[in-house]
């Protein structure tokens, strides 16, 4: 008599949920996100991601308006300079 050892396919989906699941859990646990203060750690390193996002913004910002000041401030002065110099 020869057994049948078919996957059926709930077994089959059963097998990759489980197989799933503790790999994801394996994963967290290496990366130190295992324990009850994983979610807030997420919740914290998302809130540290957007601040550091928000500076580099402005940080951006800032040097742009702080090289097109100066690229103007070097024009009024070469005009400055040149009118001074013209008469």
């Amino acid at each position: 008599m020869i057994a049948d050892h078919r996957i059926t396919d709930p077994l089959l989906q059963l097998l990759v949920e489980r197989a799933a699941e503790e790999g994801a859990k394996k994963a967290l646990a290496s990366i130190g996100l295992h324990d009850e203060d994983a979610a807030n750690d997420v919740r914290e390193l998302r809130s540290l991601l957007e601040v550091f996002r928000d500076t580099k913004k402005t940080v951006i910002q800032t040097v742009w308006k702080s090289v097109t000041a100066g690229v103007l401030a070097l024009l009024i002065a070469g005009t400055g300079i040149k009118m001074f110099f013209r008469e």
